[in-house]
């Protein structure tokens, strides 16, 4: 089979198109012969040698979702079929012709969506879920500001947010990407660069109160702004870290106001936690693909060979929403 595999640490140009071992289902196991690949930052940080793949999964081959149909099935198989349309989260390898994933973590496409526009929902929808109702513990009618509202996990938040009733407001450093937004249903839009201060953006848009939940898919020096923004009993969860991983932290306003800050990571979680987060997005956010009532957001499709483009284009910042790979 064919995978993208990264020859050494660098640039998006030692990314190369080769033929591997395709590998095999053991026990418990399915291959899927993969439609699409999602394109993610941990795949930038992969490339350049900064985000080492977990253990067992490849360590040259990148990629986090995947969407496709089963292939073959190892013994044991019960809740799938060759031929059925899936898709899901893995630790690497998704860059790639086919790939083997045990059946507990795949996901079954719903029919109104295309097995290669699938390859956009994992991580996005899955992350935001988890992050906006798992961790946060969102609800109805409170207020979220979204860092990065453009991204593929900023838009899938966004959508989820406005259907549970919650009010969103939204940044980004393009005013096009807040246009954009706004007609997936932001309310309150701030650029960052044109605002004097976001934090005082956030402030006068919810009339000094400050916003319920914060989720912050850029760290960094966010941290600071995030916690003057937070209302009372406000929840901050730290989902990205593209900004950096290091920052000063009030802890004085945390004890005042009784903040609760969260970070969380798909990728380092046990089998058994991944579990439980696929099978609440299977129930809670899949009929609403399925209706129509939330959709992924395409920015650029590209053919496997060209994945060295889809990378410049992530890196470059002008994407809104999901970057996918065809196969």
């Amino acid at each position: 089979m064919r995978a993208i595999v990264i020859s050494r640490p660098g640039d998006p140009d030692v990314l190369e198109l080769r033929d591997v071992a395709t590998p095999e289902p053991g026990p418990g196991q399915l291959r899927v012969r993969v439609a699409a690949s999602g394109v993610n930052r941990a795949d930038l940080l992969q490339r350049r040698g900064g985000y080492p793949a977990p253990a067992g999964w490849p360590p040259d081959i990148p990629g986090l979702e995947y969407a496709g149909r089963v292939e073959a099935l190892g013994p044991g198989v019960s809740r799938f079929r060759a031929g059925d349309p899936v898709m899901g989260l893995v630790g690497g390898g998704a860059y790639a012709e086919a790939l083997v994933v045990h059946e507990d973590e795949v996901i079954a496409i719903p029919p109104a969506l295309a097995p290669d526009a699938a390859a956009a929902v994992p991580e996005a929808f899955i992350t935001a879920h988890d992050a906006l109702f798992t961790q946060m513990q969102l609800a109805g009618a409170e207020t979220v500001l979204v860092h990065a509202v453009g991204s593929g996990v900023g838009t899938a938040a966004l959508q989820l947010a406005k259907r549970a009733g919650a009010r969103v407001l939204g940044t980004a450093r393009s005013a096009w990407k807040l246009a954009r937004a706004s007609e997936l249903g932001l309310e309150t839009a701030i650029e960052l660069g044109a605002a004097d201060d976001w934090v005082e953006a956030v402030l006068r848009a919810t009339g000094g109160h400050g916003v319920d939940g914060v989720l912050d898919l850029v760290g960094g020096a966010y941290l600071p702004g995030n916690v003057r923004c937070l209302a009372p009993f406000g929840r901050l969860v730290v989902v990205g870290l593209v900004a950096g991983q290091r920052a000063e932290l009030d802890l004085g306003a945390v004890l005042r106001k009784r903040l609760r800050i969260v970070g969380t990571a798909m990728r380092s979680r046990s089998p058994v936690e991944k579990h439980a987060t696929f099978r609440a997005f299977e129930q809670d956010v899949l009929p609403l693909l399925d209706a129509g009532l939330v959709h992924p957001v395409i920015d650029r499709v590209y053919p496997a060979d060209q994945a060295a483009a889809a990378h410049e284009r992530m890196e470059s910042n002008e994407n809104f929403g999901k970057i996918l790979l065809t196969w």
